[in-house]
């Protein structure tokens, strides 16, 4: 199969599998309600844990991982490392913007997770513990998922020099996850973005 083809159907169903709403499907189905109608009315982990408590929370956030996971697994089985890339963007584009949710969704975070779990394990894994230990200590989601897709893009230009596909994505990926989170940059400028309890509900 020609290549270009192999990557455009890479990107479909990465796409399609980000456009997957595990916040939609899990609070409809469990709690008979619209995430979308809650909260900040953003259909992701943060609003779910907001709004329904860690339980539910986590719920998604696996499903999610998992689908970006999924996704950038896909791409490179298909298309190599190029596939992954492909992939593993378009995963996250899905979710930013589900075809199943009139093309909004949420911020992106866990797929994101997901998909860089795949492109860069290590640096992942080392960037994830330390975004966790910034939530903890100041309470703001947002704070943490910035400073994560920050370290993000810095590990891929130093992690992988010679692999122009690999940062070029993480690049991308790091700038799609800092636009979602435009208007808690703009709260955090102003000293009004909302703390998370980290209390169970």
């Amino acid at each position: 199969m020609n290549e270009v083809l192999i990557l455009i159907l890479c990107a479909v169903i990465a796409y399609l599998l980000g456009s997957i709403s595990f916040s939609y499907i899990f609070t409809k189905k469990i709690r008979h309600e619209d995430i979308r109608k809650k909260g900040s009315g953003n259909a992701g982990t943060t609003n779910v844990l907001r709004s329904y408590g860690w339980g539910m929370g986590l719920l998604v956030f696996a499903g999610d991982v998992l689908k970006g996971l999924l996704a950038a697994l896909i791409g490179l089985h298909f298309g190599g490392t190029i596939g992954l890339c492909v992939a593993g963007v378009f995963a996250i584009v899905g979710h930013n913007y589900s075809c199943f949710l009139n093309f909004k969704g949420g911020k992106g975070i866990a797929a994101t997770i997901g998909v860089l779990l795949i492109i860069q394990t290590i640096p992942t894994l080392i960037i994830f513990t330390v975004a966790i230990i910034i939530v903890i200590s100041t309470k703001i989601m947002s704070i943490g998922s910035i400073i994560g897709l920050i370290l993000s893009a810095v590990a891929a230009i130093i992690v992988a020099p010679g692999d122009p596909y690999h940062y070029i994505a993480v690049i991308v990926i790091a700038i799609l996850g800092i636009w979602s989170h435009r208007e808690n940059i703009e709260r955090l400028m102003h000293g009004n973005e909302r703390k998370l309890s980290l209390s169970k509900k």
